[in-house]
């Protein structure tokens, strides 16, 4: 079977090709894939080439095709797996393996399977690993955005508090605490939002910062203070960007006690600095931007981490349970992470849109890998259907949803765009 797809040879070398894959093995399984988000981390494998710690060195000889955020179909079941898995039946993947301690993903490391492809075949090692996820839902990009969602859903439960004088890390951010997410309102800020007024362990307080005013007004337009006092939190919007003293404005909404939780959404040296500056006693601060730079570093007080009990995580990547969290709590309409999606493409789109990703504004990239099609901010619909009726149908469905893409948006395009 030929399959088109984005394949990496080296930094900076991304290619959309076609090719013919093999037969799968018995303990293979074939696939079709339907959508797939763009995430920063394949941007930053396609800087480093083989330097990235999960692409193959040989990379040049053998690409490995790009993409690790897909939802699809089943095709085809190799024997070993016939029991389990059958054709026609949809699935979500949590594409960070951990098998047996290596760092291989589809996405990263393997030459026929990446969710930037129209076909893949899936190693025996994502099913061992239980990685391949039954996915019952009409909508495929909600099974595409679940693995960002499992990013930070890991992320809250990565978090911890302790109690003096006892060794025992309580896991999880203090519920009805204090906590603070800043330069908060990109795509993965946005998702974190959604997550902390919805989940069953919610901050009493939570102040979300930035200081893009354009991304702040969308941010608070979606997630409304009056939605999270629904679920008894209290939400703020701060943009510390035309405030003379940051910390000291932030810290004053806690009345001076400081912060339990700070998340810091980007690799930006103040904005580390700043979160360490708002911790409270026994604060934990999570960093979970991953910086590009191996030599990224910032100042932390270890004094406060001394005698003030402050703890600092990183979190990269959420694990199985965490992706089954974001799948069940999607389809309870419990969150609804639609809100991260800013631009939408095709496959034929991928190349470019993964090369320029840190200089094109917005949330999340989606891409339908079948169809043909620039790739297109949702809020430039209206203006491309003054002469397009295709684009112009799409604005008028996203309008129904408060701007937002949707389920019925992606049964519109997916039975009238271009195939590739």
């Amino acid at each position: 079977m030929k399959t088109k797809a984005v394949r990496l040879y080296g930094k900076d070398d991304l290619r959309l090709e076609e090719f013919e894959l093999p037969a799968i093995k018995d303990d293979e399984i074939l696939v079709h894939i339907i959508s797939d988000s763009i995430c920063m981390s394949t941007y930053k494998a396609t800087i480093q080439g083989a330097d990235h710690k999960r692409v193959p060195n040989d990379v040049a000889e053998n690409p490995i095709i790009v993409g690790h955020e897909f939802c699809g179909e089943i095709v085809e079941v190799g024997s070993k797996w016939a029991d389990k898995y059958k054709a026609g039946q949809k699935f979500s993947i949590q594409p960070a393996l951990n098998y047996k301690g290596s760092l291989d993903a589809p996405g990263y490391s393997y030459r026929y399977i990446g969710g930037s492809s129209t076909y893949g075949i899936l190693p025996n090692e994502v099913m061992e690993m239980n990685c391949l996820l039954d996915y019952d839902n009409d909508t495929y990009f909600y099974g595409s955005i679940a693995e960002p969602m499992s990013c930070i859903v890991g992320t809250y439960h990565a978090m911890y508090h302790t109690t003096q004088g006892e060794y025992v890390h309580s896991m999880g951010i203090k519920e009805g605490g204090n906590m603070a997410i800043l330069a908060g309102v990109g795509p993965m800020g946005i998702g974190a939002i959604d997550y902390a007024i919805h989940c069953d362990r919610k901050p009493g307080l939570l102040v979300v910062t930035d200081i893009d005013e354009a991304r702040l007004t969308r941010a608070a337009s979606i997630y409304t203070v009056e939605e999270a006092a629904k679920n008894g939190v209290k939400l703020v919007y701060v943009n510390t960007g035309s405030l003379e003293n940051p910390v000291e404005y932030l810290r004053s909404l806690t009345d001076g006690a400081g912060y339990d939780d700070v998340m810091v959404f980007a690799p930006v040296k103040p904005v580390v600095e700043q979160g360490d500056a708002l911790l409270g006693k026994d604060g934990c601060l999570n960093f979970f931007a991953g910086p590009s730079k191996a030599d990224f570093s910032a100042t932390i007080n270890f004094y406060d981490v001394h005698y003030a009990s402050h703890h600092l995580v990183g979190t990269s990547g959420g694990n199985t349970a965490d992706m089954i969290e974001s799948l069940e709590m999607m389809s309870s309409g419990k969150i609804n992470p639609s809100s991260m999606i800013t631009h939408v493409g095709g496959l034929n789109c991928t190349v470019e849109t993964v090369k320029n990703l840190p200089h094109i504004p917005g949330g999340k990239k989606l891409v339908y890998t079948n169809i043909d099609m620039p790739l297109t901010a949702i809020a430039d619909f209206r203006e491309k259907g003054e002469t397009d009726p295709f684009f112009k149908e799409l604005a008028d469905i996203c309008d129904k949803h408060n701007g937002l893409w949707n389920g019925e948006a992606e049964k519109y395009l997916l039975a009238n765009a271009k195939s590739i």
